[in-house]
């Protein structure tokens, strides 16, 4: 049975990724999940599966070089999946700090328990060890031309102190794979939308301000672009890496859908008032006359779009889920799971919404 490590399981992609293994390999595989369970760590996202003989959690920081050194001691891991970061752009404008500590030496403690695991007295590496590192297209920073899109061999040119500090932890998985021939891959994703996302990011907070009747913040003019990949296809695309990817590879992943961050605020109205039932009281809080433009965050990326090309062509990668359908699969899931909604929207969370917007 091959062991699965992945860190920052409990996180939003992490959470889809596990689901998704299990989905499609049940009991032929086993997964353990380190996780923090910092403010965007929620075990309620693994509540089904998490009673399965194959699934371990285990509550530890990836900067605590002893327990993850004791993780690998203990177990035989086949592959490791990293998620494990911090990842909010905003809470990196103000609190750098944590983002270099988590996304950066924790990648290296990550990558190190890995190589002292796996490596043989001669330098090589035990067959079928893999580890790969997921990152963002964030590290490339910002396309003036529209006609321009992020490759593999795009230079990087990260402008927030998150994108810096994922730049910072792709460099170290390569340093790795260049000095030792560590056997790694980095995979680096657009935006992800889909179940279980801390509604910090646009989609979620969108999605629960206008249930509940307030505002919709927008950045600036709204018209920045993100390409949007939903998130079961990029746990597919996570997996179609690990089993068919060049070793020391770099694999864009990315949705092939552009959309303006005000065409999303648009959709989720537009969508929330197609599902919600007639009689549903909350249809008269969703409208239009919500959205409210804030001042703009602080080196705001213009547009960022990836191109799949490597994946698709090396690996038979593609998008399967278009934005139309994935907004509507999405917001269904957030309707049907009011309760969890409920729960990540109170406490830090809460603190965070005021700090952020009460003065904008």
């Amino acid at each position: 049975m091959r062991t699965y490590l992945v860190t920052g399981g409990a996180g939003f992609i992490g959470s889809n990724y596990i689901h998704y293994m299990f989905k499609k390999y049940g009991d032929e595989i086993r997964i353990i999940n380190v996780d923090a369970l910092t403010y965007a760590g929620n075990p309620a996202n693994l509540k089904d599966i998490e009673n399965r003989d194959n699934y371990t959690f285990i509550k530890a920081d990836i900067t605590d070089r002893a327990a993850i050194e004791k993780i690998f001691a203990e177990n035989d891991i086949d592959r490791v999946v990293h998620f494990a970061a911090e990842s909010h752009v905003d809470r990196s404008i103000e609190d750098p700090e944590i983002f270099v500590r988590t996304n950066v030496l924790g990648t290296q403690i990550m990558l190190n328990c890995a190589k002292k695991a796996w490596e043989n007295e001669d330098g090589s590496f035990k067959e079928g060890k893999k580890f790969l590192h997921v990152s963002t297209d964030e590290v490339y920073g910002s396309l003036s031309d529209p006609e321009d899109y992020f490759y593999e061999t795009t230079p990087y040119d990260p402008h927030s102190p998150y994108s810096a500090s994922k730049a910072s932890s792709d460099f170290i998985v390569k340093a790795y794979m260049d000095t030792y021939k560590f056997p790694a891959n980095i995979t680096n994703c657009s935006n992800n939308y889909g179940p279980y996302q801390f509604p910090e990011k646009l989609i979620p907070l969108m999605i629960n301000n206008a249930l509940n009747g307030r505002k919709l913040p927008v950045y600036g003019d709204g018209k920045n672009v993100r390409d949007w990949l939903y998130v079961e296809d990029h746990a597919k695309g996570i997996d179609l890496v690990q089993e068919k990817g060049r070793l020391f590879e770099t694999y864009n992943i990315g949705g092939h859908n552009e959309k303006q961050n005000i065409e999303i605020v648009n959709l989720v109205i537009e969508t929330l008032l197609e599902l919600l039932p007639e009689d549903d009281e909350r249809r008269k809080n969703v409208g239009k006359h919500l959205i409210t433009y804030v001042t703009d965050r602080k080196g705001h990326d213009r547009r960022y779009a990836i191109a799949p090309d490597k994946i698709r062509a090396e690996i038979g990668w593609e998008p399967e889920t278009m934005f139309a359908e994935g907004i509507k699969k999405t917001i269904k899931w957030y309707l049907e799971n009011e309760e969890w909604m409920k729960n990540v929207t109170s406490g830090d969370y809460m603190k965070y919404y005021e700090e952020m917007y009460k003065d904008r």
